[in-house]
């Protein structure tokens, strides 16, 4: 009898342990969201966006600029670093001189022609859902068009990124070359609260909301079914319009292939201890493991994360009073990320991206002054509301590329993200190249994009 009731309770006990699990790990249904929340200014009853879109020029006054110098010219306090540091300890101060002493003296000096070289591409804006939304709208030339299938695509950058990462890139795409199938109608959005974009102007504006506005820029510029392609913030973005829209979606490519769910946690740990059967060759171990390694590079790289996602507006406003501060902040990002750790040299930027590009990217930045409403985007994606919805448990069918790059964030493996992306149709592996891979490598990007096409179109 003893032995009836100690199996009974042991078989209760498993069963509401495999509930609880179950339910801690089991694959969601994809939630309910309004298509046209009003994001702008005030309250208005029966809102009806306007349809128009109209050109768009980047164009600012001599005497910004000017003022700009000034400031760069004043005698500002440097603290000393330490004795053999290099950025262990966040940007060096005396990199910093030299970077600050080019800038003024040599790259404003020839600011017209880096505003040309920004107006080199078509720029429009137009109004979604209460907010001007600023988009580079690249097309194929007649005769490209006449040679090769042209695809819309949707491509998406991250902070502390800007569409300026893009250009090179969307050069290769809507060119005809010998290696592509395909050429591209790009659409490069500024994301909400970046660059020349507005911002939202209430709490409650995530990624979820921000696939819904790069949606419905989509269709109002006339397509309804397109490829999307993001790294960083783009590729949450990516992600969450693949979720929400699936009709739409010809295909998903990411060079950020994160998966943050308690599964894809679990399988990491039990590949780890057997990569070889999860990992397509030795060389690309390090991508994932040791664990402990990728772990502590997050905790140690993430204190930006932090301060963004719970207290934006401080670190905003000591941005914004400081251009030495703001150029300190962000390049601080594009150090890291050139790769090898936190002791690269001083010209590691100019090397790995040219030093033009990143200070493009920073005057972004400064003339708009949104430094402030994109760090806020860390801030709503962290709250409560938008991390109960879970998304990355919620599947989707979309045919998806995943492109990891050595240097980027610890990615998710395959078994891992067959789970949110059970439609996984390209999965590749480098042994160079960084978060910002538009910007240092456009034209692997492009070859592992258009080898991605291929498979998601045949789908």
């Amino acid at each position: 009898m003893k032995a009836i009731i100690f199996i009974v309770i042991l078989a209760i006990s498993w069963f509401w342990l495999y509930r609880g699990v179950n339910e801690f790990i089991k694959p969601l249904p994809k939630p309910e969201i309004s298509n046209n929340t009003y994001w702008g200014p005030g309250k208005p009853v029966n809102y009806e966006a306007p349809t128009d879109i109209v050109p768009f020029k980047i164009k600012y006054d001599q005497t910004i600029i000017d003022d700009l110098r000034t400031q760069l010219n004043r005698t500002w306090k440097f603290t000393a670093p330490l004795e053999n540091i290099k950025f262990e300890y966040g940007f060096n101060s005396e990199a910093l001189k030299h970077i600050v002493d080019y800038w003024r003296d040599y790259y404003l000096l020839k600011w017209g022609a880096h505003e040309d070289y920004l107006n080199s591409l078509p720029h429009f804006k137009t109004e979604i859902q209460g907010l001007k939304i600023h988009f580079i709208h690249a097309k194929p030339s007649e005769e490209a068009r006449k040679e090769k299938k042209v695809v819309p695509m949707l491509l998406l950058h991250g902070w502390p990124g800007s569409v300026r990462e893009f250009y090179e890139f969307i050069k290769l795409l809507v060119e005809v070359s010998d290696v592509n199938d395909y050429v591209f109608e790009v659409i490069a959005p500024s994301l909400v609260g970046y660059g020349f974009s507005d911002a939202a102007t209430r709490p409650g504006f995530d990624s979820l909301e921000m696939a819904v506005v790069m949606r419905n820029l989509m269709l109002r510029v006339g397509y309804d079914k397109f490829l999307v392609q993001g790294g960083d913030w783009g590729s949450i973005i990516g992600s969450a319009i693949s979720t929400l829209f699936p009709e739409n979606v010809l295909g998903f490519h990411s060079n950020m292939c994160v998966l943050n769910t308690p599964l894809a946690t679990i399988k990491s740990y039990i590949a780890s201890w057997m990569p070889e059967r999860f990992i397509p060759a030795r060389f690309f171990y390090n991508h994932h493991f040791p664990l402990k390694d990728k772990y502590k590079f997050l905790i140690v790289e993430s204190g930006y994360f932090h301060i963004q996602a719970t207290k934006p507006d401080t670190i905003g406003i000591a941005l914004e009073a400081s251009p030495i501060a703001l150029a300190a902040y962000i390049l601080e990002k594009f150090q890291l990320a050139t790769g090898a750790g936190r002791n690269q040299e001083f010209n590691a930027m100019d090397r790995t991206y040219k030093l033009d590009a990143i200070l493009d990217n920073l005057m972004i930045y400064y003339l708009t002054g949104t430094v402030t409403t994109a760090g806020r985007f860390y801030a709503e994606n962290l709250a409560s509301d938008s991390k109960a919805l879970k998304m990355d448990r919620v599947p989707t069918t979309v045919p998806m590329g995943c492109a990891r790059f050595q240097f980027d964030l610890p990615p998710a493996i395959d078994w891992a993200l067959k789970d949110k992306f059970p439609n996984l149709v390209h999965s590749t592996y480098f042994n160079q190249g960084g978060h910002f891979a538009a910007l240092e490598l456009p034209g692997m990007l492009y070859i592992n994009f258009q080898e991605f096409v291929k498979k998601a179109i045949a789908e």
